[in-house]
C-alpha cells in the first residue's frame, strides 16, 4: 500500500522502508531541486520524484523513498489532473514563458464556438508531438539542449490520452482550462495544437498539476511546510 506523509505524525515514519511524499511545488523550482531539499533533510538518501513537473508549472510532485522507490513507474503510469491558462494571438519557441513571445496571429474573429469546437477534437487518443524545449533524448542530447543551440530536433508523435479538455473561462485572448489526461501527455502540446487550429497560435501562460491517480495536491506539503515539520520532530 502507498501512503501519504501529509497528514501522517513524521515522527513515525520509516523513511528507509519507504513513503510517498506529496509536494506542491512552488514556481521556479525543479523538480530536483524538490528531491534535493527533501534528501538532505530526511535520514535517507534514496529519494525519486514520480514524474517531472517544469520549473515555470507549480503543484503535485510525488517523492518516493526508500524502498518505495519500487513504485515510481507506477505511480508515473497514473493519470494527471491539471489547471491552467493560455493566451491567444502569440507564440514562443517553448510554447511557454521561458523563451520570448513572437507574433501568432489575429484572433479577432474567433468566436466562443470556434473555441468549443476546436477543443473537442482533443478528447480521446490522440497523436501528439513533443515540444522541442523537453527532455526527450534525440541522438544521445536532451532535446532542450539542441533547441537552446537554436538546432530543430526531429520528434516522433506519440498516442496520448486526452480524457477531459474543458475551457473554464473564456477571456480574450486568455482561456482557462481543465485537463485529464494519460501518462506521457505534453500540455504545452496541447496548447501549440490547440493555437495551430485556431490559426492564430498560443502560448501556455500558466499551469498547476492538482492530481495525480488518486492524490490530490489539495494534501500535499509545501516544501518549507515540510521540512520545518519534520525539523520540529527532532
Amino acid at each position: 500500500m502507498i501512503t501519504s506523509t501529509r497528514l501522517t505524525d513524521l515522527s513515525s515514519i520509516d523513511f528507509t522502508e519507504g513513503c510517498v511524499i506529496p509536494i506542491d511545488k512552488d514556481l521556479n523550482w525543479t523538480s530536483f531541486d524538490v528531491v534535493n531539499k527533501i534528501r538532505n533533510t530526511i535520514p535517507v538518501r534514496k529519494v525519486g520524484h514520480a514524474g517531472t513537473l517544469d520549473p515555470l508549472a507549480s503543484g503535485l510532485v510525488l517523492l518516493c523513498t526508500g524502498k518505495y522507490t519500487k513504485k515510481i513507474n507506477e505511480l508515473m503510469g497514473q493519470d494527471k489532473e491539471y489547471e491552467g491558462s493560455l493566451v491567444l494571438g502569440k507564440t514562443t519557441a517553448s510554447v511557454d514563458l521561458e523563451t520570448p513571445l513572437e507574433d501568432g496571429g489575429d484572433y479577432n474573429d474567433i468566436t466562443d464556438n470556434d473555441i468549443q469546437e476546436a477543443v473537442k477534437t482533443f478528447i480521446g487518443k490522440i497523436a501528439q508531438v513533443p515540444p522541442i524545449y523537453s527532455a526527450i533524448k534525440v541522438d544521445g542530447e536532451r532535446a532542450y539542449k539542441k533547441a537552446r543551440k537554436n538546432e530543430k530536433p526531429k520528434l516522433e508523435a506519440r498516442e496520448v490520452r486526452i480524457d477531459e479538455f474543458s475551457i473554464t473561462k473564456i477571456n480574450l485572448p486568455q482561456l482557462h482550462f481543465k485537463l485529464i489526461c494519460s501518462k506521457g501527455t505534453y500540455v504545452r502540446s496541447l496548447v501549440r495544437d490547440m493555437g495551430d487550429l485556431l490559426g492564430c497560435g498560443a502560448y501556455l501562460e500558466s499551469l498547476r498539476r492538482t492530481k495525480i491517480g488518486d492524490y490530490n495536491v489539495m494534501d500535499a506539503w509545501t516544501v518549507g511546510e515540510f521540512v520545518n515539520s519534520y525539523r520540529t520532530f527532532q
